[in-house]
């Protein structure tokens, strides 16, 4: 299933996400007699929400599903979670992207921390500030987490996922090189959009080789596949889970391929005001978000 969080109206709801509807999960599930929680972060992190969704999904009658069916256009999507206790974020996790900067291949995973507050959803608007000249994209295959974990085996690793989402580490690389370690080019507010939907495990279980792509202004700018990750989705949750302790609804971006805005040749390409952003995740969908300007700066 590719599952989304979404407006109604002004009433908050999620379901499954189809080319073309979106299909309310507790109506259905009240429709046939069984319960799902309201809120999304709750069915996330629930033992058997995805379980019971699919189950009732596959029983479905066509008659049931069209009732609780909505045009994609009557509705709109939000980042799919909206408040993650953590959004982790690795560097340097794709060969290509180390090789474009000249950057040695780490022997563990890099990792850095971005705020709640940098979420925004698809179709919402990345603001940059004054202050920053040197914006930037990367386009990120997102581990949502289902479950808690805790010094988890890279075995045993993806039975803690819930699915995975597109994530865009939007930087400002002129604060990043300044201050020689990341958090602050990486927390500005709208620094994270994420969506459309998250395709949960279950529905994708090899992530191995999936396309990832990036657009501005319908110019291609990264193109590359998973299959470029210096540490894969298990390695991954293992090595942070010996680290800290992982939580339903946390938020993993694992790394950004080749073709970033500073490293393009023969000179960087960083974003303006208008531009839009389009990422392509194999699988997944699509996440698009335009630029602006921030109105007012002290």
């Amino acid at each position: 299933m590719r599952v989304a969080r979404y407006l109604e109206g002004e009433r908050e709801n999620y379901g499954v996400l189809t080319s073309d509807k979106v299909i309310c999960l507790p109506k259905l599930a009240k429709r046939l007699d069984m319960q799902l929680p309201e809120l999304f972060r709750e069915f996330v992190a629930s033992e058997i929400g995805g379980e019971t969704a699919e189950k009732q999904f596959s029983e479905a009658m066509t008659d049931d599903i069209e009732s609780v069916s909505r045009p994609i256009n009557e509705v709109t999507l939000l980042s799919p979670i909206d408040f993650p206790p953590k959004i982790v974020c690795l560097g340097l996790n794709y060969r290509d992207h180390a090789a474009e900067q000249n950057a040695a291949i780490p022997d563990e995973p890099v990792i850095f921390i971005k705020p709640h507050t940098t979420i925004i959803g698809p179709n919402e608007k990345i603001v940059k500030p004054s202050f920053v000249e040197k914006l930037d994209y990367e386009a990120e295959l997102a581990i949502v987490i289902g479950r808690k974990a805790k010094s988890v085996s890279v075995s045993e690793a993806k039975s803690y996922i819930f699915g995975y989402t597109i994530l865009n580490d939007v930087s400002a690389r002129d604060l990043q090189f300044k201050d020689k370690q990341w958090t602050r080019g990486k927390s500005i507010d709208t620094f994270a959009p994420t969506g459309p939907s998250i395709t949960t495990e279950n529905q994708l279980q090899d992530t191995s080789d999936l396309f990832i792509r990036t657009w501005v202004n319908n110019e291609l700018r990264q193109n590359s596949t998973t299959k470029n990750m210096v540490f894969n989705i298990c390695e991954i949750i293992h090595n942070l889970s010996r680290v800290m302790t992982l939580e339903p609804c946390d938020i993993i971006a694992t790394g950004t391929p080749a073709g970033v805005g500073f490293a393009l040749k023969p000179q960087p390409k960083f974003l303006q005001p208008g531009d839009i952003v389009r990422i392509e995740i194999e699988k997944i969908g699509i996440l698009e978000n335009i630029v602006t300007e921030e109105t007012q700066s002290f």
